[in-house]
């Protein structure tokens, strides 16, 4: 009988946490080693991450803090603008490479996670974007859309 309690109680919890996002307890703050598998936009790396010994998980992982233009936008202006940040990325960080994950936690979408990316240099690649100018500040919530011509 006791079992059955548990089970509202652990539905509320799992529910109550997706509702939460991204809340404070829902951050791990690292660092996790990760391998660099693949570039795949300027904003998302697919990683081999090393959370714990002798475990390897792969995962994507959405940069912290920024996005980046879309490679499939119907935007021309918006598809160049993406390869470029993609390609600035894929210079700074090749395949095989080992970069660090902080403030790691889950994403609005399932399947990857959001983190700071910290690479061999020490320079953190969200705020080389920027810095850049191929990615703007974003907090998670509606994106700004590019500015295309006749949009």
């Amino acid at each position: 009988m006791k079992r059955l309690t548990l089970i509202p109680f652990l539905l509320f919890s799992v529910l109550t946490t997706a509702r939460e996002g991204t809340a404070a307890q829902d951050i791990y703050s690292g660092p996790v080693r990760a391998e660099v598998v693949r570039i795949i936009d300027g904003d998302t790396i697919l990683v081999h991450a090393r959370p714990w010994p002798g475990q390897i998980i792969e995962t994507y992982v959405r940069l912290r803090g920024i996005d980046t233009p879309e490679l499939h936008s119907s935007c021309a202006d918006e598809r160049r603008a993406a390869g470029e940040a993609r390609d600035l990325v894929a210079s700074l960080v090749h395949d095989g490479d080992e970069v660090e994950l902080e403030k790691i936690s889950g994403d609005k979408y399932f399947g990857r996670v959001v983190a700071d990316v910290t690479l061999t240099d020490r320079s953190d690649l969200s705020t080389t974007l920027l810095r850049e100018g191929l990615a703007v500040s974003y907090d998670g919530g509606r994106k700004t859309p590019y500015p295309c011509p006749g949009s």
